[in-house]
């Protein structure tokens, strides 16, 4: 059921260091988005109105920008190379089976039940590029509730099932008005030659 914490983790509803309508995307996808082999398909879950979708797609990239806010989603309509889908992640089984993805992308929103599905959807050679807030922003603000904070070191948790940790962060975050506690991973499937180039 949606709440003020949930809205605070999803992409519709804010992110690390600024608001999602007109924000750059994150430092920390745009590090790692060279993993990401040209001409891959990408899916930005939880997109909001899509400030992934647009960096992946303006790279040439071929995304799936899926959220299950119709409105936030509107903005992207028309863009190419960005398929905009209406999805509910919580709401029923997985609605993208079949489907296979050469990155994922996540910010700003955590939904546990998800992380098997995540993982089966990335191709062997693919990339997951997650951050969201962690344990320890319920000092800082929204979100508060646990359900919506990853554990300390829950994304190397997440990476152990198959996939290889290029790079992770966790800590506090100096964002307006009083931080941010917040994890990072960028993780690449075990097809992916070693070791793979650091931006």
């Amino acid at each position: 059921m949606p709440n003020s914490d949930r809205m605070a983790t999803e992409g519709t509803g804010g992110t690390v260091g600024g608001t999602h309508a007109a924000a750059a995307p994150s430092a920390w996808i745009a590090r790692f988005a060279p993993l990401v082999l040209p001409g891959a398909r990408v899916l930005d879950l939880a997109c909001g109105q899509g400030r992934h979708a647009r960096f992946f797609a303006a790279r040439g990239h071929r995304v799936v920008a899926a959220d299950r806010d119709a409105t936030a989603l509107a903005t992207l309509a028309g863009t190419e190379r960005i398929d905009a889908r209406v999805l509910d992640f919580e709401a029923g089984p997985w609605p993208l089976a079949g489907e296979r993805f050469d990155a994922i992308v996540v910010t700003n929103y955590l939904h546990r039940p998800l992380f098997p599905h995540l993982l089966a959807a990335l191709a062997a050679d693919g990339v997951l590029l997650y951050e969201t807030f962690a344990r320890g922003n319920e000092a800082c603000g929204r979100p508060a509730n646990p359900d919506f904070l990853l554990l300390p070191g829950e994304l190397l948790e997440v990476a152990a099932h198959g996939l290889t940790v290029v790079a992770f962060e966790q800590g506090c975050v100096p964002v307006p008005p009083r931080g941010a506690v917040i994890e990072r991973l960028a993780a690449v499937g075990p097809r992916r030659p070693w070791p793979p180039p650091l931006p």
